[in-house]
């Protein structure tokens, strides 16, 4: 079937997740500042009836923040999501979302008591319909607007504190990237001033966690979209490659015969828009991407400084990041050394672990390496480039949490920049999900990775066999050491009755005195395991 074909037959949809749901976004819910929409299935706000969940003032954390940001009360996405909200809708159980309708990641079922566990797979090893129908999706996203989600147009001050509303449709696709951008966009202090420093899903701990729900959302998004519950974003394994293995037209897209910036027209992807991308235009207006469309796609693929980023990651610098025992350390942003997250994210060197931003490595420098909508981040979820190469550094992220088994209180609590301390929610997504939440093995939230599963069993045999092997081998050794170790017992046996033979002669004489029976209950026993 084709590409087209299938995109069609697709359309049969059922959107979407993102920032704003569209219930919350009218004047009555910003000035009240309240956010719990009723659940479908009973009516009730959050689904209180059923016992889903309920609205309630949401909980932000009190602990301290780094220095890397030294205002307070300028900008929107500060104690997310308080400028907006204060009330939200608090699930009970396994129930999730911004209503209560839907269930936590890696549960399912009416009752959201069935556990899932999904596995996301290498794109080169999906069969040719599943590549063609994943590549479906994606255009399929690209042009059906959400139907519960919005996003904002202007800050809370431009929207008259509430009274004034600015938000707009945005098809599931854009909403993804217009989240993205919105997590990392720079702070508006007020005529042409900006604030650079300041970025909620970069440069510091909450990196990880953050694009992990990113994933696992537009995930869930997609299932929806489409109806397909077993979906899951494919990874592309970058370790070793000399080139863009993905950017043909059989995958996402090729390079254009006559201008190497562009994507080929053989593939639909070079029709896509992208959105988000005008950052100095922005800042100088002070206001926000509207997600109005701004050009094509752009990706010239090995074409970029080497001098910053020579090659792409190999297997040994991929190793060397995961023996690093620390998560996070230091002033924990991108100056940070022998952090774990900063080297995997690439500011630091991948082979000493030393920060180092005039080289991008690891995360980083595949970005750099794309050389086009990719390598800027507000705007580099365009690309969907961008979902193969997260979903392949989340799981070099757990490959470290298996490795390591690191407790919760490894994440920071507090000191680290702006959002990224542990009880932090993220910015922008409601529902609401704290950092320290998704700090954990992904088979809890309901997926794993096809290269880390481990080998099933085949039957119990196998899973003796080691077992016998080794015994066969050393079975000489067990019965030479049971003859001796018979011997000797009967040696010690005999003696013992011999013993006790001898002493049976005087047993009136050594006997102890007899215990009454009434003193048993004050005799004391102790034990020493």
């Amino acid at each position: 079937m084709s590409l087209f074909a299938m995109g069609f037959l697709l359309v049969i949809l059922q959107p979407c997740t993102g920032q704003f749901p569209r219930a919350c976004a009218n004047t009555q819910s910003l000035l009240r500042k309240e956010c719990c929409p009723p659940w479908d299935g009973d009516g009730s706000p959050c689904g209180e009836l059923s016992g889903r969940g309920s609205c309630q003032n949401i909980l932000l954390s009190q602990a301290p923040l780094g220095p890397q940001f030294p205002f307070s009360g300028v900008d929107d996405r500060e104690d997310w999501p308080s400028a907006f909200y204060n009330r939200t809708c608090r699930c009970a159980g396994n129930f999730m979302g911004f209503n209560c309708g839907e269930c936590k990641f890696g549960f399912s079922g009416h009752n959201c008591t069935e556990r899932r566990l999904r596995t996301r797979r290498n794109i080169f090893k999906l069969t040719t319909s599943e590549k063609d129908k994943f590549l479906a999706y994606l255009n399929l996203a690209k042009n059906t607007l959400s139907q519960e989600y919005v996003i904002a147009t202007g800050t809370y001050t431009q929207m008259n504190n509430g009274s004034r509303p600015m938000f707009r449709n945005i098809n599931v696709y854009d909403l993804f990237v217009w989240m993205h951008y919105y997590a990392s966009r720079d702070t508006f202090l007020g005529g042409s001033n900006i604030w650079r420093d300041i970025d909620f899903a970069h440069e510091a701990p909450g990196f990880l966690p953050w694009h992990r729900v990113f994933l696992l959302m537009w995930e869930q998004e997609m299932q929806k979209l489409t109806g397909d519950e077993n979906f899951t974003v494919p990874y592309w394994d970058w370790r070793d490659a000399k080139d863009c293995a993905v950017c043909t037209d059989e995958y996402m897209g090729g390079r254009h015969p006559n201008n190497p910036n562009l994507l080929s027209p053989a593939s639909f992807f070079s029709s896509w828009q992208v959105i988000c991308t005008r950052l100095e235009e922005y800042n100088s207006r002070q206001v926000l991407c509207d997600a109005a469309s701004e050009g094509p796609i752009l990706r010239n693929p090995g074409n970029n400084d080497k001098s910053r980023t020579p090659r792409l990651p190999s297997s040994a610098e991929v190793e060397f990041c995961l023996s690093l025992t620390h998560y996070e350390s230091g002033s924990m942003d991108k100056m940070a050394n022998y952090s774990f997250r900063n080297t995997l994210e690439g500011f630091a060197d991948p082979q000493t672990a030393i920060a180092n931003t005039s080289q991008s490595g690891l995360h980083n420098a595949l970005h750099i390496y794309m050389n086009g909508s990719m390598s800027q981040v507000q705007g580099s979820a365009n690309d969907p480039v961008f979902l193969l190469h997260h979903a392949f550094v989340d799981s070099i992220f757990e490959r470290w949490l298996r490795k390591h088994r690191p407790m919760l209180e490894v994440y920071p609590a507090a000191n680290a920049p702006i959002g990224h301390n542990r009880e932090n929610y993220m910015v922008p997504f409601i529902p609401l999900y704290r950092n320290g939440e998704f700090f954990k093995p992904s088979r809890e939230l309901g997926y794993d990775y096809e290269y880390l599963q481990e080998p099933a069993l085949g039957s119990f045999q196998e899973f003796l066999s080691p077992y016998l092997e080794q015994a066969r081998q050393i079975w000489p050794w067990l019965f030479g050491a049971a003859v001796i170790g018979g011997i000797i017992t009967a040696v010690l046996a005999g003696l013992i009755l011999a013993c006790r033979k001898k002493r049976r002669g005087a047993a009136s004489e050594i006997q102890p005195l007899l215990v009454e029976s009434e003193d048993y209950n004050n005799i004391t026993y102790q034990s020493n395991f």
